[in-house]
C-alpha cells in the first residue's frame, strides 16, 4: 500500500472525514503534518500544493487534494487502485 501523507490541523472536520475514508480503505498509517502548530510546514504545504486549506492529501507522490477530491476519487472507483499502486 502507498504511503499516505496528510497536512492537517487539530480540529478540522474535513481532516477527520478524510482519515475515516482512508481507514475504511485499509490505510493503517497516515503521516500527519500539523500546519496549525508548525508555520514552516504550512509554507511547505502551500509551495507543494498552491493551496492554503486542509487537509491536503498525498498518496505516494500523487497530490490528491482535499477531502472533496478524495471523496470524488473514491466515488469514481479510483481511490483503491491509487492506494494499492506499487
Amino acid at each position: 500500500m502507498q504511503t499516505v501523507t496528510m497536512y492537517t490541523t487539530a480540529v478540522c472536520p474535513y481532516c477527520i472525514r478524510a482519515k475515516q475514508i482512508l481507514s475504511a480503505k485499509g490505510v493503517q498509517h497516515i503521516e500527519e503534518i500539523r500546519v496549525d502548530s508548525d508555520s514552516a510546514a504550512r509554507v511547505k504545504m502551500m509551495e507543494l500544493t498552491g493551496r492554503r486549506s486542509v487537509p491536503q492529501i498525498f498518496i505516494g507522490q500523487t497530490h490528491v487534494g482535499g477531502c472533496d477530491e478524495l471523496m470524488a476519487l473514491d466515488a469514481q472507483g479510483a481511490l483503491q487502485p491509487l492506494l494499492d499502486a506499487a
